[in-house]
């Protein structure tokens, strides 16, 4: 059985994306599992490279359906994104960014043409996309519009490892004001993120899932003392999930949920709720996957870390734990 294809797109070519990336692909356990692609500019990888090091044998090809992983050389998806001098490590620029998510977006092209089996994204910088006049919201609703889909539809779901078993924490709301957030908390939504919880779970090779849903305030409510939506919408929500055969429960409140055993994935209602838990337990081994699209997309949670490119320092655990799991669930 062939190894399951990886496209690696290399993320801001000023942060570190390029060189874990690069660490990555030349690690013998990732290459015993996979056979990955780099997607990227070759300037911009040769720079983190030589900065690392490191004289990988790069071998470019214009499709994802050319490359060869025969000689054990590293294999790139060229892209020609930046002109000579619009490199500048460590620095926030419009071209950066632009690059970042045309990277991104040539390796979903990728995958939805059968030629790769799955997406890896290195870190972008949102700041630089905002230089470049592009909106982005996160790569969820990013894949989304990629793949012809409502960016509604898309969530992301963070994976750790937490007491010797893997935490899986699904965001109803993401990269929004929580003024704003707590407007978007609606049913449809709600049940939305529980199915889609539901479904990845199912692709990542779990048989029966038991997912928690929380609350969207103190104590999820206490009985309406602090809020209605967990009467109004979250239960409701979390009814017309198992009335579709899927084994959700809750509300329940926030702060105490993840202390709950027996759960493969947790479903929370905004940003933080998930984020914290995730960033306190395992700040450089969390990967992020966006679930609801037809592309299997991880991404790490961490940042670009402007402050560390070009200086070898970059700690590519993170990436490898995200091609590790979607490795699983593509082969």
């Amino acid at each position: 059985m062939s190894l399951p294809r990886i496209a690696i797109a290399t993320g801001d070519p000023a942060g570190i994306g390029p060189e874990i990336s690069l660490k990555a692909a030349l690690n013998p356990a990732v290459r015993a599992i996979c056979r990955p692609l780099l997607v990227g500019d070759r300037g911009a990888l040769e720079a983190h490279a030589a900065a690392c090091g490191l004289a990988p044998q790069i071998q470019s090809v214009p499709r994802a359906a050319g490359s060869s992983w025969e000689d054990g050389a590293v294999n790139l998806l060229e892209r020609r994104q930046l002109a000579p001098g619009e490199l500048h490590l460590g620095a926030i620029a419009a071209p950066h960014g632009e690059a970042a998510l045309d990277s991104a977006k040539a390796a979903i092209d990728a995958a939805l043409a059968g030629e790769v089996d799955a997406v890896v994204a290195a870190p972008q910088t949102e700041s630089a996309i905002k230089l470049a006049g592009i909106h982005f919201d996160g790569y969820p609703g990013f894949v989304a519009r990629c793949t012809g889909l409502p960016p509604e539809d898309a969530f992301l779901m963070i994976c750790f490892d937490s007491r010797g078993s893997e935490t899986r924490i699904t965001h109803a709301t993401l990269h929004a004001s929580l003024r704003h957030a707590i407007d978007l908390v609606t049913r449809s939504r709600v049940l939305n993120a529980v199915r889609s919880t539901d479904s990845a779970l199912r692709r990542l090779g779990v048989a029966s899932p038991r997912i928690a849903v929380s609350g969207l305030n103190p104590h999820a409510g206490e009985g309406g003392l602090f809020g209605e939506e967990e009467h109004e919408i979250i239960a409701p929500a979390i009814s017309d999930a198992q009335k579709a055969g899927v084994a959700a429960e809750g509300p329940f409140g926030a702060d105490t949920m993840f202390l709950r055993d027996g759960y493969d994935a947790f479903v929370v209602m905004v940003h933080d709720q998930g984020h914290i838990m995730a960033k306190t337990h395992a700040f450089a081994g969390t990967a992020a996957l966006t679930i609801g699209t037809p592309v299997l997309f991880s991404s790490v949670a961490h940042g670009s870390a402007l402050d560390i490119a070009g200086k070898n320092r970059a700690d590519p655990g993170a990436m490898i734990a995200a091609i590790r799991r979607v490795a699983g669930a593509a082969g």
